[in-house]
């Protein structure tokens, strides 16, 4: 029994001889690939900027009528049933005029997009729209209204709206009060009023939003499209 005890621990003290020196190197193995693999997660995504460029290119070729339809092959559709990297999130209208991959010559996998009619926000909104920030490390939020907004005219026109249209009206009352005190079409007024209200109230949101737009990782702009030429113009 002495002789087993005797070779168990000489046994146990070899494999702690062995741990211990191979224990630096797995150290050090474990740095290298750290870094790598943080690079890879990283280089997936663009800054805000450059996501901005990309957008205003793809309108441009979209408005020539020279779009190329990037990222629509059988070969992006296997890479992104894999993972998502999408560069800019789009909250935008319903309206089925608008399809912002269409507008702005983009792909499967490209854009985030997130369409409710007259793109309001609420608590479901800002949370994929946080979703995308936090997790998917999306630079850039697209705010995006357009011509001749159904949602918008209805909130304009006022009256009793019937169902649960009745939210979608009472969300656009701030907008609508703002533009009834400016010149000009109060429809196409409240339209760009409502975008750029929205993406404020983006920019400054916290925890989440607001700190990565402070730091600078993050830009909210609102933009607005127009149906007969297919322009989008990005707000001021």
């Amino acid at each position: 029994m002495e002789v087993r005890r005797d070779w168990a621990r000489s046994g146990a003290m070899r494999i702690m001889k062995i741990s211990t020196l191979m224990f630096p190197w797995l150290l050090v193995a474990a740095l290298a690939i750290s870094p790598r693999l943080a690079a890879n997660e990283k280089s997936s995504a663009v800054d805000p900027e450059t996501a901005l460029a990309q957008l205003k290119q793809g309108n441009s070729r979209f408005v020539g009528n020279n779009p190329t339809h990037p990222d629509q092959s059988a070969a992006r559709r296997a890479e992104v049933a894999q993972a998502q990297h999408p560069f800019a999130v789009i909250l935008t209208c319903a309206d089925s005029r608008l399809s912002p991959e269409i507008i702005f010559d983009q792909g499967l996998g490209d854009l985030f997009v997130i369409r409710n009619a007259g793109n309001l926000l609420d608590d479901v909104v800002l949370g994929s729209i946080e979703y995308a920030v936090e997790h998917l490390h999306v630079s850039l939020v697209i705010v995006l209204g357009h011509s001749k907004c159904g949602a918008v005219s209805a909130a304009v026109a006022g009256g009793e709206a019937p169902g649960h249209l009745k939210a979608i009206v009472t969300a656009l009352s701030p907008a609508v009060n703002m533009a009834q005190k400016k010149p000009g079409d109060p429809v196409e007024n409240t339209v760009r009023i409502a975008a750029k209200l929205s993406a404020a109230a983006l920019a400054g949101n916290e925890p989440i939003l607001g700190e990565w737009v402070k730091a600078g990782k993050v830009k909210v702009v609102a933009a607005r499209y127009e149906l007969t030429t297919g322009l989008v113009e990005f707000l001021p």
